[in-house]
């Protein structure tokens, strides 16, 4: 299951993984996110918050995480990776070659500092 929380306030969506993601938790982000897109024109920013990455579900799930990312980088200008899992130190990286989103990892614990960052009010 994939929490999503917008806050609209700051312009940025909050999501947080609990188990192995599906092809179902990404048509419910895109779900709760793209409202907010078409009324404001884009997303400041997206925070994943999680522990340790759980990996997905099934090979659907991962084209259906693909296809999101596919269909809104162009429109969420940061996503910071609040995790203590090795993913953090390699995501960053990895996805500057597939997303125009600029990203970045922190701790787990820093999880104010990647809200306040992906809102686009700290330098990275």
């Amino acid at each position: 299951m994939l929490s999503v929380q917008i806050d609209v306030t700051h312009g940025i969506a909050i999501l947080e993984p609990n188990g192995a993601l599906s092809k179902d938790d990404f048509e419910r982000a895109a779900t709760a996110i793209d409202p907010h897109i078409e009324k404001a024109g884009k997303l400041n920013g997206i925070v994943v918050r999680i522990q340790q990455f759980p990996g997905w579900d099934s090979f659907g799930a991962l084209a259906s995480h693909l296809k999101f990312v596919k269909g809104h980088h162009r429109k969420i200008g940061r996503v910071a990776l609040c995790t203590d899992s090795a993913l953090g130190n390699v995501a960053p990286a990895v996805g500057r070659h597939f997303v125009q989103a600029e990203i970045r990892a922190f701790k787990f614990a820093e999880f104010d500092l990647a809200r306040s960052w992906a809102a686009g009010e700290t330098k990275g």
